[in-house]
């Protein structure tokens, strides 16, 4: 028996049925319908024996046949009552190969026809659907298996009846056949089908025919079953399971299983020839693939038919049984479909791959290939323990239930993508709500911190002024000293003068920390690098809190550790200060009295960058400078220190509103140590006293700084605040407090001042008066500071005299000659005494920038 065909001895009513239910399954969209009528008018096609009806679509396809027995039908009229009781050899097809080798020449021959028949075909269309054929639809076979049923049934059931002699057959054989209109044909048709009896006579006539469309049916039944299965459930071990337990029990082979790939990266050339000889490539040969993955298999699905068949499930075939090509993966992923009947003669040439089959107890097998989005994906593999000849139906049958499998597969692996990217964007969602909420968190602590700093401001602001303003109004009602008839002692007045100086550094300090703060916040503070002496530089700090540390009874020590050869460091010198000023401010403020605070200064070298020729005195590159700063005062908390270095926060302690703050001076000390590229320490402990700890690692000092403090070093016995100064100096300034703070300073230390308003005149006056130095406000009305000093420049007079420039902002060093016009040096405002004096005596000793 050919694939997919039927053979039968059936009446000419019989097929003419199957004839009318084809008929019926030509009005789907696209089909062709093609018939032995249809040629009947083309006297180069005889063969008026033979019937035959085919109907080729997308989805449906089938080729019915049928031969008269009846020698005497050959040559009468087909639709008599004689002819529908003859016999014929009909064949039913569903099989697109035998319709295509059928059809083919049928078209070659109706397209040699001239004139072409009666009855128009569209050949183009006809060759055109010959070569798409395809197998049919799961539904619409099911629909046809079992209407075609139903024909048999009927037929089975007419041929159990006692044969009935008709008036043609009495009146004898000469008599002609009686004819029968379609109407009466279509009618006697119609209850053939409705007749659904069938008589126990004639089940071994039709039984044949039955059991193979019965197996047919069951093949549509479990694929629309696994089709619903696939439809309903997206859990692919679900689908997996059940379809290979179903399949192995409908093909009754002793073992189903599914042998899974799993890509995995490939190790290097080294251990990929220890671990795994190689991977299962396109030609067979097991080597590394180019995109450096291997793809190993394992049975991850398996149905047995009995308990005494061994399991292979988790079983992982030996790579080592693949170099002879046994498992060609490109072939299997273009859909090869391979049948063995007897693996010991298959086999026979590859005795390790024949070990493992007769390990499984494996005689027969039938495989085809999982292909997802064209990608080998596994293998769908039939086992029998014994010879087995696998029957084309299963063939294709197995093939069917891969191609859903695969369905199934790629929708699972598409549902659990949208999954990860669900759960994905679902912990995005939490983790942006969790940063929006720790964002408002944070505008609340900072808008807390603002108005915890807006009353502490209001506080550490109003004191100070309110002393200034309150003792500034006292003096001025003694006008000049005296009120009525009394005189107020000299020691009265100096010690108003002084809290109001106090006050006004105060304010100042206060100023000062917001601005730096906020200047390193936003990037814009700049490091001033020079030499300096680190033992000086403590010294001087101590000295300057020397006064404050006694009115409170606390007792400063310093501790020197520092080499004589490591002295010089570089650094900001000012920065540094302003860090050891806060520190050790701090520590004498929470420092009861009789308490002690310790500095200790010492550098740490790194042997590993020491320069073999250094310069004698200074820091080698790689040294930190360390500065300890330690007290016996409070202490603070653990659950506290976190809050050490924030804006704005003061710690809870008896000391807080004994003392106040801003709560800026240790933000402020931290950031000034990371700008530097150092860092902080602290311990404490509560009641014994806190350790500050600040890492400095040395900076790298440019060209332009290079000659900045050469005076200092040179000359280091003159004193910082010089009263023995000696020469004359032109201010430039329009601000009458500001002129009289620089003119009173510089008068103290012994120079010779004269106070310039007008920009305009002060060239030629200066140009008149030769002084050893000149200050320029760089804003002044009408001439700027920039115009005063270019023309200075450009006269010969004054080309060479040392200028120091007033500027609103610090400027960085190595653009004071260009933003200035040429001036040697630049002091910003507000006036600090000892800067002023700084700047004058380098001036004056001939060692000015630029």
């Amino acid at each position: 028996m050919k694939p997919k065909t039927l053979s039968r001895t059936l009446p000419v009513a019989t097929f003419e049925a199957v004839y009318q239910l084809l008929q019926q399954m030509a009005e789907l969209p696209g089909a062709i319908w093609l018939a032995d009528d249809a040629i009947a008018d083309s006297p180069h096609l005889e063969n008026s024996s033979q019937r035959f009806a085919a109907v080729v679509s997308d989805r449906f396809s089938a080729l019915l046949r049928g031969n008269l027995l009846d020698e005497s039908a050959k040559n009468g009229l087909k639709h008599s009552e004689k002819n529908l009781n003859s016999q014929l050899n009909v064949q039913l097809t569903f099989d697109p190969g035998a319709i295509a080798n059928f059809l083919s020449p049928l078209a070659d021959k109706l397209a040699e026809i001239t004139p072409a028949p009666k009855r128009q075909i569209d050949l183009r269309a006809l060759k055109q659907a010959i070569k798409n054929l395809q197998p049919n639809s799961a539904f619409l076979q099911s629909e046809f298996t079992l209407n075609l049923l139903d024909i048999l049934a009927v037929n089975a059931s007419q041929n159990s009846r006692q044969p009935l002699h008709t008036q043609t057959e009495i009146k004898g054989k000469s008599a002609a056949p009686k004819l029968i209109d379609p109407e009466t044909l279509k009618r006697q048709i119609s209850e053939a089908v409705n007749q659904l009896q069938i008589a126990s006579p004639c089940i071994s006539f039709c039984q044949p025919v039955e059991d193979a469309l019965q197996q047919q049916l069951a093949q549509e039944r479990l694929l629309n079953q696994v089709t619903t299965q696939i439809r309903q459930s997206l859990e692919l071990p679900v689908i997996l399971s059940k379809a290979v337990s179903r399949v192995r029990e409908f093909l009754e082979v002793d073992r189903l299983l599914i042998y899974q790939f799993e890509k995995v990266p490939a190790p290097h050339k080294g251990e990929l020839a220890k671990e795994i000889p190689a991977a299962v490539s396109g030609s067979g040969e097991i080597k590394e693939n180019s995109d450096s993955y291997l793809y190993l298999g394992r049975v991850t699905y398996e149905a047995l038919a009995s308990d005494a068949i061994s399991s292979l499930l988790n079983f992982s075939e030996d790579a080592q049984c693949f170099i002879d090509g046994v498992i060609d993966r490109e072939k299997y992923r273009k859909g090869l479909t391979l049948c063995v009947a007897d693996v010991e003669k298959t086999y026979s040439s590859q005795p390790c791959f024949l070990e493992l089959m007769r390990r499984a107890k494996v005689r027969a097998k039938l495989l085809v290939p999982i292909v997802v989005q064209d990608e080998l994906w596994g293998l769908l593999i039939a086992h029998q323990c014994s010879v087995c000849e696998w029957e084309e139906s299963k063939k294709t049958f197995l093939r069917q239930i891969a191609e859903h499998l695969a369905i199934a597969i790629y929708q699972a692996e598409l549902y659990a993508e949208v999954q990860q990217q669900k759960r994905t964007s679902e912990q995005r969602v939490i983790e942006r709500t969790q940063e929006l909420r720790d964002a408002l968190v944070a505008a609340q602590s900072a808008s807390l911190a603002k108005s915890e700093f807006l009353a502490a401001m209001s506080h550490e602001l109003r004191t100070p002024l309110t002393c200034v303003i309150g003792i500034s109004d006292t003096l001025l009602r003694w006008s000049y000293g005296k009120v009525g008839s009394k005189q107020v002692p000299m020691q009265k007045q100096r010690q108003y003068l002084q809290t109001i100086r106090d006050s006004g550094d105060h304010l100042l300090e206060l100023i000062n920390d917001i601005l730096d703060l906020s200047q390193v916040e936003a990037g814009k503070a700049v490091l001033k690098i020079s030499e300096f002496s680190l033992s000086k530089l403590a010294s001087q700090s101590l000295h300057a809190l020397k006064e404050k540390a006694a009115a409170k009874g606390v007792e400063l020590v310093q501790e020197q550790r520092i080499k004589q050869e490591c002295d010089r460091f570089t650094a900001d010198p000012r920065r540094l200060r302003q860090i050891l000023f806060n520190l050790l401010g701090n520590a004498i403020k929470f420092t009861p009295e009789g308490g002690r605070v310790i500095l200790r200064v010492w550098v740490t070298e790194d042997k590993n960058r020491t320069p073999a020729g250094r310069q004698p005195g200074t820091a080698p590159a790689g040294s930190t400078a360390v500065f300890q700063i330690k007290d016996t005062g409070i202490g603070i908390r653990e659950d506290q220190r976190s809050l050490l270095f924030q804006k704005f926060q003061q710690l809870d302690s008896p000391y807080r509103r004994e003392y106040g703050g801003t709560g800026l001076g240790l933000a402020l000390t931290k950031q000034l140590v990371e700008l530097h590229g150092g860092a902080i320490e602290v311990n404490s402990t509560v009641d014994v006293g806190s350790t500050f700890t600040v890492f400095i690692p040395i900076q790298t000092l440019t060209k332009d700084e290079s000659t900045k403090f050469k005076y200092e070093k040179s000359n280091s016995s003159l004193p910082l605040h010089s009263s023995s100064l000696r020469g004359s100096l032109v201010l430039v300034e329009e601000d009458e407090e500001t002129a009289m703070l620089i003119c009173d300073i510089l008068t103290a230390a012994g120079l010779q001042v004269v106070w310039m308003i007008e920009g305009s005149a002060a060239v030629e006056q200066i140009e008149l008066l030769q002084p050893n130095a000149v200050i320029v406000d760089m804003r002044l009305p009408g001439m700027n500071g920039c115009e005063i000093i270019y023309q200075l420049r450009q006269k010969p007079a004054t080309e060479n005299i040392k200028i120091l420039a007033l500027s609103a902002n610090e400027i960085p060093a190595d653009r004071i000659s260009l933003v200035t016009a040429g001036a040697n040096d630049c002091l910003a405002k507000p006036i600090e005494p000892e800067q002023l004096l700084d700047k004058i005596i380098s001036l004056m000793a001939g060692i000015g920038n630029g």
